[in-house]
């Protein structure tokens, strides 16, 4: 177990993710939460792991955003809109925002991560590259070397990242997809689970398959 800091932060949210989000903060890393946030139309219950669940409108009365910290914990939904705003709205009432990066990952030294980003178990991140703010990488996912992931990404399990990609803005990656290498994946693209990536893609298209081809329509038709 990671020593603690002596760092407390607030995670926003408290579904599923978060719950998660608070074992891996808990157990693996030097942060000690002690509170969860949500907005006040969405709140079920009053405690979370004994700990006090209090409205965002409010979270800045409560708690100094010199002296706490965040972590927003919130999934893909609407092509990451959802956990976008939240995260700009909690540096808009002044907390920083920290990122979870596993022990149980392989990030080389010169990697560089932004914030409020969340790195599981098993990721592989190789020489020179960039991850943006607000990224997730769940377990198992491969990084290629100078790679670019820029900001609000969602990249799910088992994911093959080749060498010189660009990944745009508020991308979907799922399950056991590859990109070939010297790829950019143009902004709000969701690419479907198995698919194969030859090829640069298009703003705001679902690709599926292999090779993989854009279906019709946008990926904000989409419902995830």
């Amino acid at each position: 177990m990671i020593p603690k800091s002596g760092e407390k932060i607030i995670i926003v949210g408290d579904s599923p993710i978060a719950e998660i989000a608070y074992e891996y903060f808990t157990h693996d890393s030097p942060y000690e939460v002690i509170a969860f946030t949500v907005e006040n139309n969405f709140i079920s219950r009053n405690f979370l792991f004994d700990l006090p669940v209090v409205p965002f409108e409010e979270i800045e009365k409560q708690y100094d955003p010199c002296k706490v910290k965040m972590f927003v914990a919130v999934g893909y939904k609407d092509l990451n809109r959802l956990r976008t705003r939240l995260f700009r709205q909690a540096k808009e009432k002044g907390f920083s925002l920290v990122s979870y990066v596993s022990s149980y990952s392989f990030i080389w030294p010169n990697v560089e991560i932004g914030e409020n980003c969340f790195i599981f178990e098993d990721n592989t991140i190789q020489p020179f590259v960039k991850i943006g703010n607000n990224v997730t990488l769940w377990s198992g996912n491969h990084i290629g070397h100078h790679s670019v992931i820029k900001d609000n990404c969602f990249i799910s399990s088992h994911v093959v990242v080749s060498g010189f990609c660009e990944i745009g803005e508020n991308c979907f990656l799922g399950v056991n997809s590859s990109i070939s290498h010297q790829i950019k994946i143009a902004k709000d693209c969701l690419i479907g689970m198995g698919a194969v990536i030859t090829e640069d893609t298009e703003r705001g298209k679902v690709y599926v398959g292999n090779p993989a081809k854009a279906l019709k329509g946008s990926s904000f038709e989409r419902s995830l």
